[in-house]
């Protein structure tokens, strides 16, 4: 009887194009900006990115436009999000039970911690394409620059599985 081997490495093809986006901009306000110059209409979505650290579940905010007319669903996603934790003072103080407050910076793919936002472009199959759209970007006068990232050298691209 012969045996019937599957490579996971077969279930890893990547069927999307990812643009980094740095900017001050809020996420609103980004997905404002690029309904202007794009020709999408990005809405907030109720579902946010969940994501395990440490000992806390982090959200990320997503803005998706699904253009069924050229099957192509556009997402906007922030990359960093801030974390407060409270912990109580162990020490012997002047505030005895006081609380302190301590930010930790989150990212969805740690790797690009600089990126402020990703595209996600899925079923995008042209290079020429992807690059009108980052021109169109750049265009935007509050978002510094925008590239394409070359997803297959994400160690955390599972992250972007939603």
């Amino acid at each position: 009887m012969a045996l019937i081997k599957l490579h996971l490495d077969e279930f890893e093809e990547v069927d999307y194009e990812l643009i980094a986006i740095h900017s001050t901009l809020e996420d609103y306000r980004m997905a404002f900006f690029i309904n202007q110059k794009l020709p999408i209409m990005l809405s907030k979505c109720k579902e946010e990115i969940i994501v395990k650290a440490k000992n806390d579940e982090v959200l990320f905010s997503k803005f998706v436009f699904d253009d069924s007319s050229n099957d192509l669903t556009w997402t906007l996603i922030q990359n960093k999000n801030e974390i407060i934790t409270k912990e109580k003072t162990k020490n012997q103080t002047l505030f005895l039970n006081s609380e302190l407050a301590i930010e930790t910076k989150v990212y969805l793919l740690p790797e690009l911690k600089k990126v402020d936002y990703f595209l996600k472009i899925e079923n995008y199959r042209s290079d020429k394409e992807v690059e009108e759209t980052i021109k169109e970007l750049l265009a935007i006068e509050r978002i510094s620059t925008a590239y394409k990232v070359d997803v297959n050298n994400i160690k955390s691209k599972n992250n972007l599985i939603f």
